[in-house]
Order: C-alpha cells, then structure tokens, then sequence
C-alpha cells in the first residue's frame, strides 16, 4: 500500500463515491477502483459497503480513515518543509471573514515587527472552510470566530468579542439600548452564509429563545452586509468591532439582545500533529497579547 493509495481512498471517503473521487483527483474512475479493490484484496478486508449508487464506511473503513488522514498530513508537512529549504519564512493564515477584515492586519504588522522577513500567505474564508484547510495542511493556523470541535484540531481562545445588532437610523431598533429576542422574529435580516461563525453563533442564541432566524440577504462580504444595513434593506448581527466606525460615524446604530449570550471569542486553531516553527509561535504569542491588550470595555 502506497500513500497514492491512502490518498485515493481518503477521497472516495470523503465524495461518497468513485467517481466523484476521480473527477476530485482528476483520474480516471477505473484507477480510482483499482487502488481501492488493491487494498482490499492485499489485506483480505472490506472498506465500504457498496449499496446501490452510494459508498458507506466499514468499521475498518472508518479506522483507516483515521490512519490515513493523519499520514496524509504529515506527508504534506514534510513536503512543505522541504520545499521551503527547511527555513520557514513563509506563515500561513487562515482566517474567517470578521477576524480578517478588523483584527488579523494589525497583528499581522506586529509580528513583521518582530520577523522582519516573514511573508504571510493569508486566506479569509468562513470557519468551515478554514477548518478545512487546515485538516489539509494548505494552512499554518487559524484564527477563526466560529466554534470548531474536531478531534484533529487543537484550539485555543485568543480574545474576547461580543455580537450587537446593528441597523440604520429611522429602524424602531435605532437609539434603543436592547431589544427583546422575539421582536427580531418579524425582521428583514441581512447576515453571512451557512458556514459562518458569527451566522452559527446567533442561530444557536435565538434557537433557545424559540426564535427563528429568516435571512433576507445572504452575504458572505462583511462589507456588503454593511452596506445594505445602511440602505435599511435589514437589520444585521455583527461583531462590534466590525461595526465602530460606522457607529462613531452615525451611521448606524447598535443594540443588545435582552436574555441572549452575544458574547464569543476569537480562537486560534492549528492541526494537532502540527509541527511548531518560529513564526508559528511568534504568530500564537502575538495574538494572544493582542487580544489582552484590547480595551474590553469597547466590546
């Protein structure tokens, strides 16, 4: 069995099928069956169940999985190593869409501070597609908003943030200080896509409310939300951070939601079998000073 074969196998797992693994891999199905059937037949043991058009994990199936994902990953990581020339200059951050567009560029500037030479390689996306990167090993660490519960991943709060609920002036909502959960339940509301942290986090806080969240506009632009809170096509749940120049501007305004946990934290995320190196560390040590320095009172 060769790491191809592990590689081809891991993929049929995750796509559910062989030709969805093939056109992922970009090989033909026929090579795909073959390393799979080459596993079973090498060590007398069945992967999947075939049941009509689908695959499903075996026990054993699932234990190689396990295996494979792990080996799979240090694989890449040597690789990477080498590559570089066993000098890593290069950092590389994920980051989901509110941590990059009001907290990662500081810390960042911070840390070219104190490695002159580094070169990040920065990705902003939404908590779960950073999660998945970094399963991959295409990324460092994260610095993501959302939870994250994955065995693979080791993660670490870095600070404090608190969710508000912000709309334009002339909304009800605008000069009150709170708002009562269910008066949200008829309101145009324009938040992020599924996979989003702050969109997750606010579902989960209404839902033990017994309030629904209806989105009128899905955004996976932090900027575009803003936009349309400030044309009163919805109101929004954000970060306040994200939000303090438009409500020192006027622009908008912001609000609490009485009874509902809004508070979160930023977390740092890495792979568990993930091998430190200087801006790595420097990286971890930068945030988390960053966000003990932050005024919280500003939350």
């Amino acid at each position: 069995m060769t790491t191809r074969d592990l590689e081809v196998f891991a993929a049929v797992a995750e796509h559910g099928s062989m030709s969805a693994a093939a056109r992922a891999l970009r090989v033909s199905q026929s090579s795909v069956s073959q390393a799979v059937a080459d596993i079973e037949r090498e060590y007398g043991v069945l992967l999947f169940d075939r049941c009509a058009h689908s695959l499903h994990l075996t026990p054993t199936g699932e234990t190689l999985l396990a295996y494979a994902q792990k080996t799979l990953f240090l694989v890449r990581e040597i690789d990477g190593f080498l590559r570089s020339g066993t000098c890593r200059s290069e950092l590389r951050v994920g980051a989901s869409v509110t941590v990059g567009s009001c907290v990662l560029s500081p810390i960042l500037r911070r840390l070219q501070a104190q490695l002159p030479g580094l070169q990040p390689r920065v990705v902003v996306s939404n908590t779960h597609e950073i999660v998945d990167l970094l399963l991959k090993s295409r990324l460092d660490v994260g610095l993501v908003e959302g939870r994250v519960d994955h065995p693979g991943l080791a993660v670490r709060p870095a600070m404090e943030d608190r969710l508000v609920i912000v709309c334009p002036p002339g909304h009800p909502f605008f000069g009150r200080s709170s708002v009562r959960p269910e008066e949200l339940s008829g309101q145009a509301m324009v938040l992020r896509e599924e996979g989003s942290g702050t969109r997750a986090h606010l579902e989960e806080a209404l839902r033990g409310c017994g309030v629904a969240c209806r989105p009128a506009w899905v955004c996976s632009s932090t900027e575009a939300i803003l936009d349309a809170v400030r044309h009163g096509f919805g109101i929004s749940v954000l970060s306040r951070r994200l939000v303090r120049a438009d409500l020192d501007a006027g622009r908008l305004w912001a609000c609490q939601a009485e009874g509902l946990d809004l508070r979160r934290s930023f977390s740092l995320v890495q792979h568990r079998n993930k091998c430190p190196f200087d801006a790595l560390t420097r990286f971890r040590q930068v945030c988390l000073a960053w966000g003990r320095e932050e005024d919280s009172t500003a939350l």
